[in-house]
């Protein structure tokens, strides 16, 4: 096998014009160019308000989502009663409540709803709903 000589010029300003045609004439056969430049700025960080949250009216807070809060207890409801992620899924589109981005409700979704759901858990559980949902939940009077 031949060996291969390589060479890398580094550059603080474009070549002169004849550049490439002496590098040829010396036996040399273009490869690659490489280019640089500084990178992008990047601008500020988006983050996306969390679930069961929305932006109030006001535009200087969040307030509770109504529909997206329905979604958590329903979810919690089901798990309480060890039901699987499927039938919460199942439970949830029944009622017509939909994603963010407007597609169904799927097990894998709510999976990824769980730490929200952990998060805001003990708020809900000691929300009114909640209380007379349990008492539905396990018959009591």
């Amino acid at each position: 096998m031949a060996k291969i000589e390589r060479v890398r010029d580094f550059m603080a300003v474009p070549p002169a014009p004849d550049y490439f045609e002496q590098k040829a004439a010396e036996g040399w056969r273009l490869t690659a160019i490489e280019w640089e430049r500084g990178a992008a700025p990047i601008g500020p960080p988006i983050e996306e308000v969390p679930f069961g949250l929305r932006v109030a009216s006001d535009c200087k807070r969040l307030e509770e989502d109504p529909d997206e809060i329905q979604v958590l207890l329903l979810m919690m409801e089901v798990i309480v009663q060890d039901g699987p992620l499927s039938q919460a899924a199942k439970a949830i589109n029944e009622r017509g409540f939909r994603t963010r981005d407007g597609e169904k409700w799927s097990p894998p979704a709510l999976f990824h709803l769980l730490p929200r759901l952990i998060e805001v858990g003990p708020r809900l559980c000691t929300s009114e709903e909640w209380v007379e949902r349990r008492k539905h939940l396990f018959n009591i009077v």
